[in-house]
């Protein structure tokens, strides 16, 4: 059985958060700087939001770019902003004509003018659109979000809010990921497993997913099979698996009683 057959659409992640890792390696391989493994993986990217596009998942959120990035040298930098704005600019009619939206978080106003104006505009033309979210995280420290989100709720606390009002419901609207929907399921390609900064708060109960396939060739079928291992995991959210059994069985028992009126 083909592994996208083995999918549940009854079980999907609602949202699936991905650390595209490896282009730089997947370069030096094949003899090449690493910018040409950033410019393969485009192609990735394009397959795996078609993939999550056709499932039917309705967020999926990509670490672009990281605050830390910066240290990379200027060449490179330079050369995935252009890269950046070429993508966009070649990619929007696909978003507009498969009804996904683009949506943005990090802090964008560290990014070059004409990368702010072409995310701008690519927002702006996707915005009415009801399908696939499709969000870039762009200039994205997990850190320094919650430093925003820290010194925003104090000077709130400075207009009268007081400090009895901090709960997890608070921190998470002071999130840039404030109407995005904690993941569901992270991948994270070329074998590393470690975190870098990505989501931290939003990926408490996430579940993670590590795979040896560097990112250039990540392809639709390495995302089902993401998937498929993910609908293979039991999530108890702290609870038992005694008590997640009670509680599908009460809500069968809801869902099958007869309705009256």
């Amino acid at each position: 059985m083909a592994t996208k057959e083995q999918i549940n659409k009854e079980r999907l992640p609602g949202h699936v958060a991905i650390i595209m890792d490896g282009n730089g390696r997947w370069a030096k391989k094949r003899g090449n700087q690493r910018i040409f493994g950033h410019k393969e993986g485009v192609k990735s990217v394009r397959e795996t939001v078609e993939a999550a596009a056709d499932l039917g998942i309705s967020h999926i959120t990509l670490y672009a770019f990281s605050r830390e990035n910066w240290n990379r040298p200027k060449h490179e930098i330079e050369a995935l902003m252009s890269l950046l704005i070429s993508t966009i600019d070649r990619e929007i009619k696909t978003l507009i004509e498969n009804n996904i939206r683009l949506l943005c978080i990090g802090d964008i106003t560290g990014l070059p003018d004409n990368v702010r104006g072409k995310i701008a505009e690519a927002k702006k033309k996707t915005e009415n659109n009801t399908g696939l979210n499709l969000v870039l995280a762009l200039n994205y420290s997990a850190r320094w979000e919650l430093a925003e989100a820290m010194r925003n709720f104090g000077n709130d606390v400075k207009q009268g809010r007081t400090e009895d009002d901090l709960d997890n419901d608070t921190v998470k609207k002071y999130l840039t990921t404030k109407d995005i929907p904690d993941p569901d399921l992270l991948i994270r390609t070329s074998g590393e497993c470690r975190l870098s900064n990505f989501l931290l708060w939003q990926l408490a109960y996430t579940e993670l997913y590590f795979t040896e396939v560097l990112w250039p060739d990540f392809r639709k079928e390495n995302f089902y099979e993401a998937i498929v291992d993910y609908q293979n995991r039991e999530r108890r959210f702290g609870k038992t698996s005694g008590q997640l059994k009670d509680q599908n069985e009460s809500n069968k028992k809801k869902n099958n009683a007869p309705h009256y009126g």
